[in-house]
């Protein structure tokens, strides 16, 4: 069973950082590409960042100065580095997996999120 767990959300204030990792763990043959959701109270849920298993990244546009996606295959770990956090940075953040658990089946995964929460 393959489990992805989020971590380091919280409270920051306006102009703080964060970085967030989502580790996997379970029976896993190989990993894909990995990336960050987030979801705002109301808001479907959006695409941040993504990164591949050769480590192209791409950022949504709102993002690509601020947060940078980075990943440790070794770990089976991706994590998010936030700077000059923003109110509407509020949110629920998700991370997703492409993984191969065994065979050739290729399957995401999702974590359950992390809350963050910036705000004075």
């Amino acid at each position: 069973q393959v489990q992805l767990v989020e971590s380091g959300g919280g409270l920051v204030q306006p102009g703080g950082s964060l970085r967030l990792s989502c580790a996997a763990s379970g029976s896993i043959r190989s990993i894909g590409a990995m990336a960050w959701y987030r979801q705002a109270p109301g808001q479907q849920r959006e695409l941040v960042a993504t990164i591949t298993s050769g480590g192209s990244t791409t950022y949504a546009d709102s993002e690509k100065e601020r947060f940078t996606i980075s990943r440790d295959n070794a770990k089976k770990t991706v994590y998010l580095q936030m700077n000059s956090l923003k109110s509407e940075d509020t949110a629920v953040y998700y991370c997703k997996m492409t993984i191969i658990p065994s065979g050739v089946v290729v399957y995401d995964y999702w974590g359950r999120g992390t809350q963050v929460t910036v705000s004075s």
